[in-house]
């Protein structure tokens, strides 16, 4: 990457979603936190009271403004939260300085999210909530703590489910699984998208794609040779 391209890199990132789906992402996340909130409230609370996480505000987005992105199907959600959730634990217990158990906690969670297959970016805040604030957590003891968290995770894939489905044009959860490849002979000519092209594809989907038009048609560079790299090894 050169100076110029550097520089350009900070522009911002502007995506072809209407102002109405904008309006609309912030209402229903808003009216979700207000309805996980009073859900808390109200819950049966014998020992300590419910809390809401912070990280669940960074779910919201994600659930609410990217439902159809991987990371915010519901595996994501209650497998990232619920790992993170150990790793801060295990952290915040077992070392004494908050700073390298802060990181620890961080970086694990992020290696466990990979490896189960559910990273989820906010995941990682529930793994640095649980250390910084480990004066609060520890008094509670470790079920307790599980149970804010799958209180917190399973009201809010409760009306994700809800509110995603009831409203028109989308669908939630969503499986994200590739298509089916077509036979060679019933293939149709080869046509090189350009980024316009995709910028348009963008404007016609529900909700918010959490990925640049620059990278879409990186990506689709990408596999356009890889394709014709297989292509001409099995020619000759």
């Amino acid at each position: 990457m050169n100076f110029k391209e550097f520089i350009l890199s900070f522009k911002t990132h502007t995506a072809p979603i209407p102002v109405t789906e904008k309006i609309r992402n912030g209402l229903i996340a808003g009216i979700a936190i207000l309805l996980l909130g009073l859900a808390l409230k109200y819950l049966p609370q014998p020992n300590y009271p419910f809390v809401m996480l912070g990280s669940i505000a960074a779910s919201a987005v994600l659930l609410f403004a990217a439902p159809h992105s991987p990371m915010a199907q519901p595996w994501p959600l209650l497998g990232g939260h619920l790992i993170s959730t150990l790793a801060g634990w295990l952290c915040s217990q077992y070392i004494t300085d908050p700073l390298l158990a802060a990181g620890c906690a961080v970086g694990l969670a992020i290696f466990l999210m990979h490896y189960l297959n559910c990273l989820h970016p906010p995941g990682a805040s529930t793994a640095l909530t649980l250390v910084l604030f480990s004066a609060q957590f520890h008094p509670m003891g470790w079920p307790w703590v599980v149970c804010i968290v799958l209180a917190n995770i399973v009201i809010s894939l409760v009306l994700a489910l809800l509110i995603n489905n009831f409203l028109p044009g989308r669908s939630y959860p969503v499986r994200h699984t590739p298509p089916p490849i077509a036979p060679t002979n019933t293939r149709p000519k080869h046509i090189r998208l350009e980024q316009t092209d995709i910028e348009w594809a963008l404007t016609q989907m529900d909700g918010v794609i959490d990925v640049s038009e620059e990278d879409l048609v990186e990506i689709y560079e990408l596999a356009v040779k890889h394709a014709q790299s297989r292509d001409g090894k099995t020619n000759s």
